[in-house]
């Protein structure tokens, strides 16, 4: 299980996480969400997920709020 932090998210139910010691954030869809639904997240909350590869690289899968 990966961590990491919120760093954007939009109003077309994606977002942005940001990895510590990472450049590029990951991409993670709101139909990954884990426990939690997307309007309750709030850019800078912590979070835990896998990481898949889709089809324009990898993104995050399983993302719960830690």
């Amino acid at each position: 299980m990966n961590t990491g932090t919120i760093a954007r998210l939009t109003d077309r139910g994606y977002g942005f996480i940001s990895r510590e010691g990472e450049e590029k954030d990951l991409f993670f869809h709101s139909n990954e969400l884990q426990g939690v639904r997307y309007e309750e997240l709030r850019e800078g909350d912590k979070v835990t997920f896998d990481i898949a590869e889709g089809p324009k690289g990898p993104n995050a899968t399983n993302v719960k709020r830690a």
